[in-house]
């Protein structure tokens, strides 16, 4: 697609002509006469000149499709002149984000190609659409312009950071299949005794019952299953100033991330209950660890307006429950439903906390201006 128009310069040499052809008519005075066919004369060559499509080959890539907020991110503009006689001097931009983003690219002889990177921001999350790439090329003395347009549109998806959590608290739930049963921190529970076989454990031997018993008996023990994590995605509005909702969600994906990194099952839940997802496994290969579906459902999460009073998402009391939200809610009411879990933390973005981590009715609070902090906090108070 190409648009040809006329530029500031050549819309006055147009009047002019036009006007000083007019006036040498009326007053037959051939040198007014000639001068605005001139003037006229150079519009029409400059329009010519630009008539002709620009003889370039484009091609665009970007690297990578998928890419983690702040992290880096180019689109490269390879422009190669088709031309086996002309050369060709153009700028042009590219809509990246409904915003222009402009470059200019340097003489091209015949032949010749040129390579230009441009950034993609990623300082927030979500698509990214950028393109089509649009070249400018002007006429003599800038008379006139063609725009030509290149390419197609092309996504790049921006998802939450995955920062290093360390790990989880321990679990409160019996390891051995189909049990809910629960189970002090750490270590093992005893779930029965047996009589020994030649190739147990000798550590393993409870003396007391063989004692009792005049012969060897040996412990069966369980470990504590992996935690059960819940996060609690504070998604209201209200909650957060400037883009501490980007950290919250990098700080929610930190602690997902934590939990496969285990093999722990999982789940989180925003606020209003637009998102509410449970995992048990990640998939084999996945280098973040995250479902990539549930990252790009993440990544695509917004803020709602309101109290995004959605549905109760604590039935059946989590084991771990993890509160993020931002400084602007009330924690009277994260208090009371942190404090029901085994093990309740609620993480804040606050811009100017008085400190980094504190606890409250029994419930740990990390406090930080990014999700850098927090999790930090996270790694020093919380995880084992």
């Amino acid at each position: 697609m190409r648009r040809l128009r006329l530029g500031p310069r050549g819309l006055a040499a147009l009047a002019c002509g036009a006007l000083l052809l007019a006036l040498g008519a009326w007053a037959s005075y051939p040198g007014l006469v000639g001068l605005g066919v001139a003037l006229l004369l150079a519009v029409a060559v400059g329009v010519v000149g630009v008539v002709v499509p620009i003889p370039v080959e484009l091609r665009r890539s970007v690297r990578p499709v998928r890419v983690p907020r702040l992290s880096d991110c180019v689109a490269t503009l390879s422009v190669r002149n088709t031309s086996g006689w002309l050369p060709v001097t153009a700028s042009g931009y590219d809509l990246v984000a409904g915003r222009r983003l402009r470059f200019d690219l340097p003489r091209l002889a015949p032949g010749a190609s040129e390579r230009t990177e441009l950034p993609i921001p990623t300082h927030r999350r979500g698509e990214i659409e950028f393109g089509p790439l649009t070249l400018h090329r002007s006429a003599l003395a800038d008379l006139a312009e063609v725009s030509q347009v290149y390419g197609e549109r092309t996504t790049v998806v921006v998802e939450p950071r995955i920062l290093d959590a360390a790990g989880l608290p321990a679990g409160t739930r019996r390891g051995h299949a189909g049990a809910d049963e629960r189970i002090a921190h750490g270590g093992t529970d005893l779930v029965a005794l047996r009589e020994y076989l030649p190739g147990d454990d000798l550590r393993r031997l409870h003396w007391a019952t063989s004692a009792r018993r005049g012969a060897l008996m040996v412990r069966e023990d369980a470990d504590p299953s992996a935690p059960h994590l819940t996060v609690l995605l504070d998604d209201r509005a209200g909650s957060y100033a400037g883009e501490g909702f980007e950290e919250a969600v990098d700080v929610a994906a930190s602690l997902l991330a934590a939990a496969a990194a285990e093999a722990s099952p999982s789940r989180v839940v925003t606020r209003s209950g637009g998102l509410d997802v449970a995992t048990t496994a990640p998939p084999a290969g996945t280098p973040t660890g995250i479902d990539p579906e549930l990252l790009g459902r993440l990544a695509l999460l917004g803020t709602v307006e309101g109290d995004g009073t959605g549905p109760r998402p604590f039935a059946g009391s989590p084991d771990i429950l993890v509160i993020v939200t931002g400084a602007g809610a009330g924690l009277a009411e994260l208090l009371a439903e942190a404090g029901a879990a085994p093990v309740g933390v609620i993480a804040v973005v606050d811009d100017d906390p008085d400190r980094l981590v504190g606890a409250t009715q029994g419930v740990t609070v990390l406090r930080g201006p990014r999700a850098e902090e927090i999790v930090h906090a996270w790694r020093a108070a919380v995880a084992r």
